[in-house]
């Protein structure tokens, strides 16, 4: 074989390896300007009961925004050993939470809380996670890849993952109009992770949105409306013999979640320097903000088992048997509604109260159960798109 024809040879063989599965694309400048960029406003869907879904002027959402941000949502590339993604703590049959009492990461190190549901976050404005420690949903898709119980990775190595893969580069051209491969950010990753975050809402479909939005009087059984009018405060308005469990205080509004942050008494503490978990203080710095937790969503809480900050109660039961109680845990800044459920006792002074009876608690759990939106678990468009 001449020097000529091996040289070739050689050269093809060079090439061939270059251009394997496993080569880096070369970045080169405006390498996805051939991509059309053609950005489609993204209509959320949401019942008409609902109050409009808040967006920031800074991410309005697209379709093709949406469509990036569910991907990176299911894609467990996101974390070092692509074994965990943003779903495996959020699943959607769950809820968007995980069902267990605390989240494990990819190390097998166990957190110290339980994972909140993603129903209706577009409306959480006053901080997220348990403390409220970031303001928005951009801002919390951030932590999850680089934390080192979660997923431990970094974004750095993330970002060059996208950069090189072969679909990403021409998602994010098509989500945000970036030129080249090399534009690719954390922060548009996080952006088009919100986006899909913020469709995550109601169907308005449940039993108790048929029977209080819809007119279906015949949604909900006796049993039910029971459960219904002590979880609003709504029988001695009426007429009727039901005490107030005081519920809606911590799970008003139309999302049944305050947006507000409660100590409702789970732990004793003579102070509350006592808390074994500050919660808000974390975020905030404020020592009468120790021990006080975000309260959740109501809504689907049926799914979302097990419940409060630490996952300590596997059933709705036990959660009502926490409350209609009147052994509530003592501490410095328990809120006062925690005194508060049932009939008052007569001749205590100051006012005591009774808690719930057993029909009581039984009455409210079955309404907590009207709750449920199976359509919104079921709805195609949130499920993963591998």
């Amino acid at each position: 074989m001449n020097r000529v024809l091996l040289l070739i040879l050689l050269g093809a063989i060079v090439l061939v390896f270059a251009c394997g599965p496993d080569a880096t694309p070369e970045v080169i400048a405006g390498d996805l300007e051939d991509i059309p960029y053609n950005p489609q406003p993204y209509a959320i869907v949401k019942p008409e009961h609902f109050p409009e879904v808040p967006i920031p002027a800074s991410n309005p959402p697209t379709a093709d925004g949406v469509q990036l941000g569910r991907r990176l949502f299911y894609d467990p590339m996101l974390s070092r050993d692509s074994t965990m993604s943003c779903a495996s703590c959020h699943l959607p049959q769950a809820s968007f939470t995980d069902n267990k009492k605390v989240s494990t990461g990819i190390d097998g190190i166990a957190g110290t809380r339980n994972a909140m549901s993603l129903l209706n976050i577009a409306y959480a404005t006053n901080g997220l996670f348990w403390d409220g420690r970031v303001k928005d949903l951009e801002a919390q898709a951030l932590i999850p890849v680089e934390d080192p119980i979660e997923m431990h990775h970094t974004w750095p190595q993330v970002i060059e993952q996208l950069k090189t893969h072969p679909s990403y580069p021409a998602l994010f051209r098509k989500a945000f109009g970036i030129n080249d491969r090399s534009d690719i950010t954390k922060e548009l990753a996080a952006k088009a992770i919100a986006q899909f975050e913020r469709i995550l809402i109601s169907s308005g479909n449940s039993k108790f949105d048929r029977y209080e939005y819809q007119g279906d009087v015949d949604a909900l059984d006796d049993e039910e409306i029971d459960g219904k009018l002590m979880f609003f405060d709504e029988a001695q308005g009426i007429g009727i013999n039901l005490p107030d469990a005081q519920c809606f205080h911590c799970h008003g509004g139309i999302t049944l979640t305050g947006n507000q942050y409660f100590n409702n008494g789970l732990d004793s503490a003579a102070s509350v320097d006592d808390y074994k978990d500050p919660g808000r203080f974390f975020a905030t710095g404020n020592p009468s903000d120790k021990g006080k937790f975000r309260a959740p969503t109501i809504r689907n809480i049926a799914l979302t088992a097990p419940y409060m900050h630490d996952g300590r109660f596997n059933t709705l039961e036990e959660v009502l048997d926490h409350y209609g109680s009147t052994g509530n845990k003592y501490g410095p800044n328990v809120d006062p509604f925690m005194f508060q459920i049932g009939f008052p006792i007569p001749g205590t002074n100051p006012v005591q109260y009774a808690g719930l009876t057993k029909y009581q608690k039984q009455a409210l759990v079955k309404f907590l159960h009207t709750l449920t939106d199976t359509t919104f678990i079921n709805n195609p468009d949130i499920q993963s798109p591998f």
